[in-house]
């Protein structure tokens, strides 16, 4: 037996877990005919870099779920935000659901944040990079970036935002679709695509799960249906909307390890479900899941949002690409049957009892 080695390894023992990673190992073991096989075992490390929460909050969670069963990943870190609450979903399962990933606190509200100072904090380099937390290229972002740069990381996959588009009448939204050039999220992928890196970057939209910490979509409904309340709909209610489940969305993010080389050659994808819904079907689905009478009444959207959780026009995208170019193998969860279990977790939520004031829907519905 002839070993070649190729050992970068780190060790760091997390409430009496000790996690070794070892990048490359090669191996040549004899044949019988006298000649020589060899075959190599590549091992690589994740790191997901988290926020605090909110409408991304759960992805850092169901990703590194993920990436568990993914035969190309052999150890996971997420560096958390410090400022988020540890007492609530999905923090809070870290230790019991996700037990063999290490965690790693860091304030990434810090603008002051150099690539140094997060490589020491990690004390390793990373071969994939999944980041769900940055806005921008500044800080932690661009730390972020330089990292990978340093690191010769494989691929850097940024958890974006269709918030990004200005939409231009064509639906679903293309990945070509017009952009805000200003918003963060576009600085950060351009410095990360100007940095010369292999990138990948996700455009995602409205995201529901069962260890969220963001319920303000569905919940909007089910708060005035088991109070008996006017659902003020922004008039004709037929505009669709794609609400994923944040175990799909955390797939199609996987997703880039089914051909790395084809997720940089197009670098942009758009993330959700196929399985769209209109804003009164939505309705319809929860009405019946809480056993509640339904009515909505239509209002001009000249006036305005008010408090309707979604845009006054149709926003949705295709996950077409993702589909074509990675093999993603599409969603596995639909809002109709998840609805069961999400009525089931508004209740324990307090949602029955919560305060609520609907004084915006009067004014809509009163003009």
């Amino acid at each position: 037996l002839s070993p070649a080695w190729h050992l970068p390894y780190y060790v760091h023992n997390l409430t009496a877990l000790t996690m070794v990673s070892f990048q490359k190992v090669i191996v040549v073991l004899p044949l019988i005919a006298g000649g020589a096989s060899a075959f190599s075992l590549s091992m690589s490390s994740a790191l997901i870099v988290q926020n605090k929460g909110g409408g991304h909050g759960e992805l850092g969670f169901q990703l590194a779920k993920n990436l568990q069963s993914n035969p190309k990943i052999t150890s996971i870190t997420i560096l958390q935000d410090s400022a988020c609450n540890d007492a609530k979903e999905p923090f809070v399962s870290y230790a019991s659901d996700i037990p063999n990933v290490n965690i790693i606190k860091a304030d990434l509200a810090d603008e002051s944040m150099t690539a140094a100072d997060m490589q020491s904090l990690l004390k390793q380099p990373f071969d994939y990079v999944w980041d769900n937390s940055s806005k921008g290229a500044v800080g932690a972002g661009k730390a972020v970036i330089d990292s990978v740069k340093e690191w010769n990381s494989k691929l850097l996959t940024y958890v974006s935002s269709a918030g990004i588009y200005q939409p231009n009448d064509v639906f679903p939204m293309p990945e070509t679709t017009p952009i805000k050039e200003s918003a963060g999220q576009v600085q950060y992928e351009k410095y990360a695509i100007e940095s010369g890196l292999p990138f990948v970057s996700f455009r995602p939209q409205y995201i529901y799960g069962e260890k969220s910490n963001k319920w303000d979509y569905v919940d909007w409904y089910f708060d005035r249906l088991v109070r008996g309340e006017t659902l003020p709909i922004p008039a004709p209610g037929t505009q669709k909307v794609s609400l994923t489940n944040s175990a799909d969305v955390a797939s199609l993010l996987a997703s880039v390890l089914n051909d790395e080389a084809a997720a940089v050659e197009q670098t942009f994808f758009n993330c959700g479900t196929d399985e769209l819904c209109e804003y009164d079907e939505v309705a319809k689905l929860c009405a019946e899941v809480a056993g509640t009478e339904l009515n909505i009444q239509h209002y001009d959207v000249s006036l305005g949002k008010a408090k309707f959780p979604f845009r006054l026009t149709d926003f949705y995208v295709s996950p077409d690409l993702a589909k074509s170019k990675l093999g993603w193998e599409g969603a596995k969860n639909s809002l109709k049957d998840d609805l069961k279990w999400y009525f089931e977790s508004y209740k324990a939520r307090g949602g029955m009892t919560k305060d609520i004031s609907f004084d915006q829907d009067k004014e809509v519905l009163g003009a």
